[in-house]
């Protein structure tokens, strides 16, 4: 997918400066009372390619409050650095961030994002651990996005040639049908792929990995439970799948789009991604060879469906901002029910309110709905800690120094043990 050119000229350049985009720095520090409009920013990488029909329809009604488009990498933790060094320069460059559901705490207790009205958002309306998210010591700072929940994809079509009738609901199951499936053919497909480069999605896959075999990486009050056979069990299965060849090499530099692509070029039998994978792999197009020929299922455990990490993003208000007040619309206009219609019918991002998920013409148009409510409502967080870079940090050493064979599991989880035990509350 080609990368749009970032809508605010030179914008790593600018967080350099106090002033951003020629726009004044400001001392407001709560949304609950501002007042000003104008022009803002909306800051967020787009994989699924929405962003602009949002951001068009908003201008086409707003001419004097218009939003301009502020790409940021696709790597999440470049997102959350430029978000952290415009907040500390103490810029305005930025008005609405797109925060992954994992910051929201992180960055309320710096207080680089504003407490938002409690009546901001339908909260009544979303899934349950959806709100979770957007809450920072029982007061709103963030407004639902989009919701995420982990999925297998896989080759339907050739699954259902070796007369396999059923997706793979362990991960032991897994492994028999790549052998059946693939036989003599695994020099040129791999069984697996994940998200396993050392950035924000090793965090996700190492984590749904411990929790899918039994284990906890965090209790909700930030204690790290690693030093447990379930834990190790957990991260065996991700180093034995590495050593025997059932992910591929080259499966150590994915993240979410180099993954998709090697399953759209057919090679892989299997990949676990977000929905947004599903719009995109189901269009026909150049180097797409699965179109109309995978299916989804809930990703595999020790003893049956796996627990995905939550994922998801929040809209949330940069403390420094101006125009806080269109800001506030702004962020309601790309939160409600039409928008989350629109960005599920045309980019498959999972919505985050509930009734969506049932509504029987969304079901038949789109069959992966009911295995991502499951993934959603059964979703286990990421490290519960403020100090979520950090912890995220450690995290991705840890599962990264343990998949390349510099140190065995039990050795790894016991310096992710320690350290995040130093960062617990």
């Amino acid at each position: 997918m080609p990368r749009r050119l970032l809508s605010c000229t030179a914008v790593t350049a600018a967080l350099t400066l106090v002033g951003g985009c020629g726009l004044g720095a400001t001392n407001v520090e709560s949304a609950t009372d501002a007042g000003e409009r104008g022009p803002i920013s909306f800051v967020t990488s787009d994989t699924s390619g929405i962003v602009p029909t949002l951001i068009k329809r908003w201008n086409d009604k707003h001419p004097r409050e218009k939003v301009t488009f502020i790409e940021l990498p696709e790597d999440a933790d470049q997102q959350r650095q430029m978000m952290i060094q415009n907040a500390q320069l103490k810029t305005d460059t930025y008005t609405v961030l797109n925060l992954d559901v994992v910051w929201t705490s992180e960055f309320a207790a710096n207080r680089w994002i504003d407490e938002l009205p409690a009546d901001s958002f339908p909260f009544d309306k979303t899934l349950g651990p959806i709100n979770d998210t957007a809450k920072y010591r029982g007061k709103w700072f963030a407004m639902p996005y989009a919701s995420d929940g982990a999925m297998l994809y896989y080759r339907k079509d050739l699954l259902e040639k070796a007369g396999v009738e059923e997706p793979p609901k362990t991960w032991d199951e897994m492994r028999e049908i790549c052998d059946k499936v693939l036989g003599e053919q695994k020099s040129k497909m791999s069984c697996y792929g994940g998200q396993f480069e050392k950035y924000e999605g090793l965090t996700v896959n190492f984590s749904e990995a411990i929790n899918s075999a039994g284990g906890q990486v965090t209790d909700a009050k930030g204690i790290p439970h690693l030093d447990t056979p379930e834990a190790e069990r957990g991260m065996d299965k991700l180093v034995k799948s590495f050593k025997d060849g059932t992910i591929p090499k080259d499966g150590i530099t994915f993240m979410e789009e180099q993954g998709r692509r090697a399953f759209e070029k057919g090679n892989l039998l299997f990949y676990r991604n977000w929905p947004y994978q599903y719009a995109i792999s189901d269009k026909k197009a150049k180097n797409n060879e699965v179109a109309g020929k995978f299916g989804v299922a809930p990703i595999p455990g020790e003893k049956g469906p796996g627990a995905s990490s939550l994922g998801g993003h929040n809209l949330a208000l940069s403390s420094t901002a101006r125009n806080k007040a269109t800001a506030l619309d702004f962020m309601r206009f790309m939160t409600n029910e039409e928008s989350s219609r629109l960005k599920l019918e045309k980019a498959s991002l999972a919505p985050v309110y509930t009734k969506l998920y049932d509504e029987p013409e969304y079901v038949r148009k789109f069959p992966y709905l009911p295995v991502l409510k499951k993934s959603i409502s059964g979703a286990e967080p990421r490290p519960r800690v403020v100090q979520y870079g950090d912890a995220t940090k450690a995290v991705q050493n840890a599962a990264y120094n343990a998949l390349t064979g510099k140190q065995s599991s039990a050795a790894a989880l016991r310096n992710l043990q320690r350290q995040l035990r130093e960062l617990a509350p």
